[in-house]
């Protein structure tokens, strides 16, 4: 897929307020300080689509994009360890979980993690709602630049043997790096089969 144009379209305090579900959506997410806006912005191809922070928590609203004039890429809040109130953090969490669930046009989450970290409980906690709730998504591990290949690798099949606990089959997951455009191709890939998906009714 080639992105020949991105448009800011609206932000919304929660899924009642985003745009007219005219379109197939994807959304990205993930914990606060997890490169989302770089990966954005990598994924889009453009500089400042998604705006980039060394905060954590940057993102409070959800942010719609179109791309292509045929998708949408909606940019959610972090949740985590973003230092604000504990009662923000729940706020934001609701957000989301309200906007994966009623959001009609939603085809796939792509909830990124940190490939730098160990399994998180949060991180674990919100995989598991969103398999309860038998949601789409897939992995998208962040900042492989940071790490040689074999510690990407390891911590990929550290991340995957604790989600066997849990998963069978095991979800989708992606490696990326926004500095390198790793990953790039894969989840362009992703959204391209499921914009066919839509387009064949």
């Amino acid at each position: 897929m080639i992105i020949k144009s991105a448009a800011f379209v609206k932000s919304a305090t929660n899924w009642r307020g985003c745009p007219e579900a005219s379109y197939p959506e994807y959304a990205f997410f993930g914990r606060s300080n997890v490169g989302k806006s770089s990966l954005l912005n990598m994924l889009t191809s453009t500089r400042n689509l998604a705006k980039t922070s060394s905060t954590p928590g940057k993102t409070r609203l959800i942010n719609h994009f179109l791309i292509n004039d045929a998708w949408y890429l909606a940019d959610l809040p972090g949740y985590g360890f973003a230092k604000v109130p504990v009662a923000v953090k729940k706020k934001w969490e609701q957000i989301i979980k309200d906007y994966l669930i009623n959001r009609e046009n939603l085809f796939c989450s792509f909830i990124l993690i940190d490939i730098r970290h160990e399994p998180l409980k949060n991180d674990l906690d919100f995989l598991g709602w969103i398999g309860l709730n038998q949601l789409p998504f897939c992995l998208v591990f962040t900042k492989a630049d940071k790490l040689s290949v074999a510690r990407v690798n390891a911590s990929i099949e550290k991340y995957m043997k604790v989600l066997s606990d849990e998963w069978e089959p095991l979800p989708q997951a992606i490696v990326s790096s926004s500095k390198t455009g790793l990953g790039r191709d894969e989840i362009l890939r992703i959204i391209s089969s499921c914009n066919e998906q839509y387009r064949q009714g």
